[in-house]
């Protein structure tokens, strides 16, 4: 019948689409099952070789030939290991597409067949057209096989995760008995790049709210710059980039036998952030998967002076999130002007308390969009908290009233997740916030948010914060570069290197030089200007806490609590080795005459 010639050609084709999807479809869930088979089998981050390799360097500790083999085959590891899980997540990705593409496909010719009239010879127009028992015993088989590739992509991708952390962590301790210099990532916080993401200009106007115009008509209510250069406000104190104009700071000191330990207290919740310092008083926060808390501790006694519960925030989310070791609940530093203490933790819960611990106002900024958990620091500008919100979904830099909480201007950032911290810095001619994340470093004004200035630099997930010194800014990110920035209206990149890479301690430079420590404890000194190296050194232990520079000399904090301090120089010259007796992710804080260290369970206060 010629008018049904038409339709029947459109039922053909879409027979054609439907089985072709269906048998790409279960040669995706054959190909799928079989990766989950061979992961188990054979796990691409722990490999004979390796082994086999650090054992002879154990024995042959001088052997530069078998360190550059370790590293060839640790970078060979890790992109197997990513390639495993590019491959898991497309596949994934795939046999989604494919099954629906068939079921539209198949739907599509239920509707043509419904406006068609019957054959004459009662004979089945749709080749599948078979007995109900037949298309069930078909349907409910392909859903099963479809459902059960699914379920092991999925197993294969948290196995991969969680065998990544492991892996890590062995090849690190491994590495470092050995006196390696592989270049590792720390516990898998970081990924390979997929790639940088262009922005298109203008597409990141900063929207500044009418509490800012309404502030400015009110008197200040910040701390001077002076107070803040006083204090210890933030991670990595003042500004955040790692440098303390602290004096008096001791350089010897005992965990086990109580030498020049003042007092050490125990810290009712685990949290990795940093001691932040205001005045005589310390603010850590502590949090589990039930309950968080923020403690402000007399910096004379040791004594917990108040404890501030957080809960019942408006918009909480029901759901904890997913958080690694490396982060758990309590990440981010806290962040303080002298008037008010503000808190972030693992879900977006917001808390600005007074000093006396009483709740000012608090909010939730939604559950954070990353695998790892939020671990991005606070920091205030005058009276303005600044918040580096770098997440999967809609990624953005915000300021907020630390009076009111209210919104003072957000800035939407075209990059990807991050979990550095912000950091200010005065060039001079004004004031500019730093940030980094992929693919570049960028630069805003903190009153208002408004991009002064972006250089694409950087790739990857990035854990390590800026440092700054001279007007150079320095980024760096592990499977990425090491970049020396000349800020200004027009930022160009003076020298790069990717010998020594970190994924988690950030760097720290003076004028004169920049230091860096991977996480798997090797120390590196560069002059600042030029890219020079001057020396390396290997501590022989994994370090996550960041380098600190106070009096002409670097405290670096290991990760199983010893600091060694060194002189701040061209030549590598050790000060001393002191042991807390204690881990320790967190980074240290100072004030005049003391070292203010949290380590796994308790904070310890040391000086004379």
């Amino acid at each position: 019948m010629k008018t049904g010639k038409s339709p029947l050609n459109t039922i053909r084709l879409l027979e054609n689409i439907s089985l072709g999807s269906a048998v790409f479809a279960v040669v995706l869930c054959v190909l799928i099952i079989v990766n989950f088979i061979q992961v188990k089998k054979a796990d691409p981050l722990n490999t004979p070789a390796m082994s086999i390799l650090v054992e002879k360097l154990q024995n042959d500790p001088a052997n530069e030939q078998l360190r550059q083999e370790i590293r060839t085959l640790d970078l060979l590891a890790r992109k197997a290991f990513f390639t495993a899980q590019w491959q898991v997540r497309m596949g994934g990705y795939l046999l989604f597409i494919s099954i629906l593409l068939l079921v539209s496909s198949v739907k599509a010719i239920e509707l043509i067949r419904v406006k068609l009239p019957e054959e004459p010879s009662g004979k089945p127009v749709l080749f599948w057209e078979t007995t109900r028992l037949r298309r069930q015993w078909l349907v409910f088989s392909g859903a099963g096989l479809v459902v059960l590739a699914l379920l092991l992509a999925w197993l294969t991708h948290e196995n991969l995760g969680k065998d990544f952390d492991s892996a890590s962590q062995q090849s690190v301790i491994s590495s470092q008995q050995a006196a390696a210099g592989s270049e590792k990532p720390a516990a898998g916080r970081q990924q390979a790049a997929a790639g940088s993401e262009k922005s298109a200009a203008g597409s990141q106007q900063a929207t500044v709210s009418n509490q800012q115009a309404a502030a400015g008509s009110q008197q200040p209510d910040f701390p001077t710059m002076q107070e803040v250069k006083n204090n210890f406000p933030s991670f990595r104190g003042p500004g955040s980039i790692g440098v303390t104009e602290r004096s008096g700071i001791p350089t010897r000191w005992d965990g086990k036998s109580g030498k020049n330990i003042k007092w050490k207290t125990a810290i009712p919740l685990p949290g990795n952030n940093s001691p932040v310092i205001w005045g005589d008083r310390i603010y850590l926060s502590g949090a589990s998967e039930t309950k968080r808390e923020v403690y402000c501790i007399d910096a004379v006694s040791g004594k917990i002076l108040w404890t501030s519960t957080v809960d019942k925030i408006p918009g909480s989310p029901s759901q904890v999130p997913g958080v690694s070791k490396e982060t758990g609940f309590a990440a981010p530093s806290l962040a303080t002007e002298g008037r008010r203490v503000y808190a972030i933790f693992a879900d977006g819960d917001l808390i600005a308390l007074d000093m006396d611990g009483k709740k000012v106002w608090a909010k939730n900024l939604g559950m954070p969009a990353n695998h790892y958990g939020h671990s991005s620091s606070l920091i205030m500008y005058r009276d303005i908290l600044i918040i580096q919100y770098d997440q999967r979904t809609g990624p953005a830099v915000m300021g907020l009233s630390g009076k009111t909480g209210e919104q003072v201007w957000k800035t939407p950032r075209n990059v990807k997740i991050s979990w550095a911290s912000p950091s200010l810095v005065n060039t001079g001619k004004r004031m500019e916030l730093l940030l980094a994340a992929e693919p570049c470093v960028a630069s805003y004004d903190p009153l208002t948010g408004k991009e002064l200035w972006k250089l694409d630099c950087i790739s990857g997930e990035v854990g390590p914060s800026l440092a700054y010194a001279n007007l150079i800014v320095f980024s760096v990110n592990e499977y990425s570069t090491l970049s020396a920035i000349r800020t200004g209206e027009n930022p160009k990149v003076i020298w790069e290197n990717n010998e020594y890479l970190s994924d988690v301690p950030s760097p720290v430079a003076n004028d004169d030089f920049l230091f860096l420590v991977t996480s798997y404890g090797t120390a590196v000194c560069y002059d600042a200007t030029a890219g020079t190296k001057y020396w390396e050194h290997d501590f022989g232990n994994p370090v996550y806490s960041s380098p600190m520079l106070a009096e002409g000399k670097v405290f670096i904090l290991d990760k199983k609590g010893l600091m060694h301090i060194i002189k701040a120089g061209k030549e590598f010259s050790q000060i001393s080795e002191c042991p807390l007796g204690e881990g320790s992710f967190s980074t240290p804080a100072f004030t005049n005459g003391h070292i203010f260290l949290r380590a796994d369970k308790n904070l310890y206060c040391i000086g004379k």
